[in-house]
């Protein structure tokens, strides 16, 4: 049954945080209504009142729910909204699934936080389950707040059905994403150079990386090498070497040049050799080489070109390191520290045209140490300290973040290195630079490239398909696509999708030992496979049917009357012969006397011996406590709220369904690993075989729950075979694939070799990049209309910041997996900033709470103004609460005094859109134009283009042709007044229509407020209006009127004459007659005469100022006539309402009023006028002057 809303219940009883408006008030009526009436659901089944066309796929980008949301979820929130109840309007089936990103890096950082964990290693302590668990527990912390937030601003998604990254589901999906791309030869293994927090201690990808550039100070120096001889002497001559790392020249391992560089050699002049007049004797013996063209870089120290040197004569020259540290470590030297040719060093504006190379910590670096097999040794260990053989730097930080009392701590380990420098004579040059340096984008540590072991996405290798897959994508705005993200991918790089981490999904690959061999495993019964297996038969059995079982009741005590009853002794004997073919070969029982006596009843028939049963305490009954005893099973479940209730809560002690799942799925592994090739008869209660059935399949707690109101518990004597693998499972025995449960299950080769995993996570980005079927746990289930439904998207939205996130990693695996784009249309939105222009912070308050605004303007509001802002193309916007407001009093507010007028005079006159009427054809026209335009900008992803004509548009129904209707609703030609509301209603309609998909909350308002009795109880169960065709010429000529009439208005404001002042004639272009009339009326002037323009571009407007005896008299009567509806507004008149005016004036104004007693009762509403004496209000109009009382009828 529909909840109906009119204006009588526009009002819900609330106690908000701020005062809310009616305009919030009356939304939150609305959202309930939905919510009573299903109405969201209702227009997934039947989008647009039939059965859907197809469907229209749309994926979510999963959001973190361990914060609450703001401006940046609303407003791409909106657009995830708008889009989708267009296309549902249109006919389509438009599934809207929630989801959650609970792995990565920015739940583990807060975790961190909240249990005072700083390192890798404090959490290694901690344990990686507790750690684990409690990310778990924390990742939806805030569902809930978000469960309001999302409906409350007008959007509609399944979050009942919700994908969380986090499920085995989804994480199975992801380990096929990963294996089907090792198949195709697009994963590998590499050691290679990584940026790398120190902090996280984990590797980030280029995207990742992108994220936190920013300027900091820092330090680069100029460094003195001395060159060696061929004996290996030091000799007096040094190459110049330049770095902004100074952390890294521990690590020197190498000098690159470039060969084609012309080099010199430079003897450095003292002071006084080049104060000298003449030859001195103190010369000092000191050459520097380097690069001819960056002689600049000695900047103002004094020297002498000695030679030129050609960079092929230095290649192969040893020299001195600058730090003796890597002399002491046991490595291969040969090729250390020794000069090398590499085309990538250049003559620029900095440095010396030799370049320092620590392998471990550069690319470039890492490239030409692999080509020449120059050693590649770290110094610094992955969590960012030297390494205890950098002696003078042991355990110093290389890079720490700055703190609250420095901006310059980062600088810390690099002050020291120069003054080492300083102190052993290596110092050439010290300079502060300030340029762009990457930081962690999670917890701002400043990153540091660093050679690791990672596994990659071999992205160049599709690097073209990605391109002309790109290029079929339709972006909003076309430069993102084409520019930033297209731009991106010509430059696309191996991925790195390894992370050293704890919480999330874990790399799929086992590596063996013996051979090297890597295992990449795509799902759970690939893993199976490796599982070693005991060869048992696990057959469970519920006992015969006991005393208990007669009437139900509660028997968990082990109540020794509780016995087999006859019927139970002939169920276990029918069982008998099946059993007999099984050769069972154990019997495990709860050691009840129910279960007892039905395993020896057994046991005698099939002749096993005593030493053959075995009691197994821990498959006994669910104990629901002392109190419950003998109780009905109904009523103990009837203390919970529901099913799911029963597996997770505890009353006064007792067990629930959840903790005998638990202890049955102990003794199921512990049977499994203590016997081999045996057949196990189980014999126990419904409760604990189904909890046996549970774990051996892995469900969840709410799957177990969901299982047992559709399966519900066996029989008496009934018996089933259990088919059970061992899996990787939390505490639950549910499955979890997480740390650090599946490195508790063991995998062995098929030459017996114990595999060992890799023990990496995923970078949250692919977990994230593989939700198109994850969220489906596709290739597992919907396999086969997999690419028929759900493949690839029509749509998706997202922040700008996504063109290196999301939309990168969608692409990239959806072009590996499938050939092509996962996406055909995106909206990219823009930063919300706060007012000023600053970000918006939570600390400075510099931005409204979205739920208080939500009730002071309404959520309407602040989609349309998000919608209609340049944000929606990807540009930033400084959010102006203020602005929200005038848009919400100008539209929603306008909007409800055109429909609370068509209330007003509302006589049940039907919707009708052919009246003749010039003002009704008009905008009939203007509202098939906003149709078609609207319908344009939706269908191309332009929601701006979308929206903004509705702006227009109500601008025009209330300030043209409602104001230009005002009279004909009141009039007394009865078949006028009916076009005017047949029109109007019609237009409202169909307004509501277009307005849905922006501002749905309104819209279906209005609806309900004008729907007849067998259309869709809602707006949004509609279909998209059609429109008509548009009058364009009408439109152009009402569009010169407009120009006429604000041409007059503007004269008449230039020689001061009020519109109430009635005029003569004025003079404008040719115009209908009808047109004529609509302007006489709107500027207050008798007779249109027409001025030929046909020689003249511009308008000219001219009107007659002269002011006749008549014309003033008129105007006072218009001053006097407006002065009532004023009192009548301040005495709370309806409109309706007749009323007696009582005048007291002098004989002029008496005379005045009687000759316009008819157009002044018409147009005041009055009944009678009665000339006395009164004390009402003074009213001045011209020269004039009455004293007037409104009487009500």
């Amino acid at each position: 049954m529909n909840k109906q809303l009119g204006r009588e219940n526009d009002s819900v009883a609330v106690t908000p945080a701020v005062e809310k408006s009616e305009v919030s008030l009356r939304e939150e009526v609305i959202q309930q209504f939905w919510k009573d009436n299903d109405i969201f659901n209702k227009s997934l089944l039947k989008p647009a009142g039939a059965e859907p066309k197809g469907n229209f796929v749309f994926y979510d980008g999963p959001p973190f729910a361990t914060g609450t949301p703001h401006y940046g979820h609303i407003l791409a929130g909106t657009i995830k909204d708008a889009i989708p109840r267009f296309w549902t309007m249109q006919g389509y089936h438009v599934p809207r699934k929630w989801g959650w990103d609970c792995h990565g890096l920015p739940l583990e950082n807060l975790i961190e936080k909240k249990l005072g964990l700083s390192t890798k290693r404090d959490i290694e302590v901690y344990g990686i389950k507790n750690f684990n668990e409690t990310a778990r527990s924390a990742v939806l912390e805030y569902a809930d707040y978000w469960g309001k937030v999302v409906p409350r601003m007008g959007r509609w998604a399944d979050m009942e059905s919700d994908y969380r990254t986090m499920d085995s589901s989804y994480t199975e999906s992801v380990w096929w994403v990963f294996k089907s791309l090792h198949d195709k030869g697009l994963v590998f293994e590499d050691f290679k150079n990584m940026h790398l927090c120190p902090r996280c201690g984990t590797t980030l990808s280029n995207f990742e990386v992108n994220l936190g550039y920013k300027d900091i100070k820092d330090i680069a120096v100029t460094v003195k090498l001395p060159l060696l001889d061929k004996d290996g002497n030091v000799t007096d001559t040094s190459i110049l070497i330049w770095t902004t790392t100074p952390w890294t020249l521990p690590g020197n391992l190498a000098i690159a040049i470039n060969r084609d560089i012309e080099y010199v050699k430079v003897r450095l002049l003292s002071l006084r050799e080049v104060e000298a007049t003449s030859g001195s004797d103190e010369a000092i013996q000191e050459y520097i080489i380097l690069a001819k063209g960056r002689l600049a870089q000695l900047g103002e120290v004094a020297y002498e070109i000695v030679e030129e040197v050609k960079g092929s004569d230095l290649i192969g020259r040893s020299y001195q390191p600058p730090f003796p540290y890597l002399g002491t470590q046991d490595f291969d030297k040969t090729k250390a520290w020794k000069i090398w040719h590499a085309d990538y060093v250049e003559l620029g504006e900095e440095g010396t045209g030799a370049v320092h190379i620590a392998p471990a910590y550069g690319d470039d670096d890492m490239q030409l140490a692999k080509a020449n097999n120059i050693p590649i040794v770290h110094h610094i260990n992955a969590d960012g300290h030297f390494m205890d053989f950098v002696t003078d730097f042991a355990g110093q930080l290389v890079k720490p973040k700055d703190d609250e009392a420095s901006e310059i701590s980062h600088l810390d380990a690099d002050i020291e290195i120069v003054k080492a420098l300083n102190a052993n004579g290596r110092l050439f040059k010290k300079e502060n630079i300030t340029h762009s340096y990457p930081h962690c984008w999670r917890c701002d540590t400043p990153l540091l490239n660093y050679a690791t072991t990672s596994w990659f996405v071999a992205v160049p290798k599709i690097k073209d398909q990605l391109v002309a897959e790109n290029n079929k994508v339709h972006w909003v705005p076309n430069y993102v696509g084409a520019n930033r993200f297209g731009k991106w991918l010509e430059g696309a790089r191996d991925w790195a999708v390894s992370r050293q981490r704890y919480w999330g999904a874990p790399l799929p690959i086992w590596k063996n030992p013996v051979t090297g061999e890597y295992k990449v495993i795509g799902s759970l019964s690939q893993l199976q496979e490796y599982v070693p297996k005991s060869g048992n038969t696990y057959i469970i059995m519920r006992h015969g049917e006991a005393e208990s079982n007669l009437d139900g009741h509660i028997s968990a005590k082990n109540d020794l009357n509780d016995t087999l009853t006859k019927k139970g002794t002939e169920q276990v004997i029918k069982v008998v012969a099946n059993l007999a073919e099984q050769k069972i070969d154990l019997i495990i029982h709860s050691g009840f006397v129910r279960t007892k006596a039905t395993a020896e009843l057994i046991a005698s028939s099939l002749h096993i011996n005593s030493d053959q049963i075995i009691e197994e305490s821990r498959l006994g009954e669910l104990q629901t406590g002392i109190a419950l005893e003998g109780k009905d099973w109904a009523e103990y479940q009837g203390l919970f709220p529901n099913n799911l209730a029963s597996f997770t809560t505890s009353i006064a002690g007792s067990e629930n369904r959840g903790d005998v799942i638990r202890r049955a799925g102990a003794v199921l592994y512990e049977l499994e690993k203590k016997y081999q090739h045996k057949k196990i008869l189980i014999i126990s209660h419904a409760s604990a075989l189904f909890g046996l059935q549970v774990a051996s399949s892995g469900l969840e707690i709410e799957a177990a729950a969901t299982l047992k109101e559709t399966m519900g518990f066996m029989d008496n004597a009934e018996i089933k075979e259990l088919s059970f693998i061992p899996m990787p499972h939390n505490d639950n025995y549910s499955l979890d694939f997480h740390r650090p449960y599946i490195d508790e299950i063991d995998l062995f080769d098929t030459d017996g070799t114990k595999l060992v995993r890799i023990p990496d996570v995923f970078d949250c980005w692919f977990e994230s990049g593989s939700m198109p079927y994850a969220q489906h746990h596709y290739p597992f289930t919907n396999k086969s209309e997999f690419t028929e439904k759900y493949f690839p998207a029509q749509f998706i939205a997202e922040g700008l910041d996504q063109t290196r996130g999301w939309f990168y990693s969608l692409i990239v695996l959806g072009t590996a997996l499938f050939g092509k784009s996962p996406y055909e249309n995106v909206i990219v939105n823009g930063l919300a900033l706060a007012e000023d222009g600053k970000k918006m912070s939570k600390s400075l308050k510099n931005y409204p709470d979205p739920m208080e605004l939500a009730d002071r303007v309404g959520a309407d509001a602040m989609r349309l103004y998000l919608m209609t802002s340049p944000v929606i193309r990807g540009e930033d916007l400084n959010f102006s609460e203020k602005e929200v407001l005038e848009l919400q009093r100008k539209n929603i507010g306008r909007l409800h005094n055109v429909l609370a007028m068509y209330e007003t005079f509302r006589d049940g006159t039907e919707a009708r859109h052919d009246s003749n009427h010039v003002l009704d054809r008009w905008i009939v026209a203007r509202l098939y134009e906003l149709i078609e335009v609207s319908t344009s900008g939706y269908k191309t992803y332009e929601l701006d283009k979308a929206t903004r004509p509705l702006v227009e548009f109500i601008d025009d129904l209330s300030v043209w042709y409602l104001r230009r209707s005002r009279e004909r609703l009141k009039n007394d030609d009865i078949d006028d007044k009916k076009l005017a509301l047949a029109t109007l209603r019609y237009v409202l309609r169909e307004l509501a229509k277009v307005m849905a998909p922006a501002m749905p909350f309104y819209a279906e308002y209005l609806w309900l407020v004008l729907r007849e009795e067998n259309e869709p109880e809602s707006v949004h169960l509609t279909a998209w209006p059609k429109g008509g065709v548009i009058d364009t010429e009408l439109l152009m000529e009402m569009k010169k009127v407009r120009e006429v009439v604000t041409l007059a208005l503007e004269a008449r404001i230039k020689s001061n004459l009020k519109v109430r002042q009635p005029l003569g004639s004025i003079t404008g272009p040719e115009l209908a007659k009808e047109m004529q009339m609509i302007v006489l009326s709107e500027v207050n002037i008798k007779e249109y005469k027409t001025i030929d323009t046909t020689s003249s571009t511009n308008l000219v407007v001219l009107i007659d100022e002269t002011i006749t005896p008549e014309l003033k008299a008129e105007g006072a009567v218009r001053e006097f006539m407006r002065a009532v509806q004023e009192g009548r507004k301040a005495a709370g008149f309806a409109p309706h309402d007749r009323i007696t005016l009582t005048i007291s004036t002098d004989v002029a104004g008496q005379n005045l009023i009687t000759k316009f007693t008819a157009d002044i009762k018409k147009v005041v509403g009055a009944d009678e006028i009665i000339f006395t004496e009164n004390d009402g209000i003074k009213i001045l109009a011209g020269e004039y002057t009455f004293v007037v009382l409104l009487t009500r009828n």
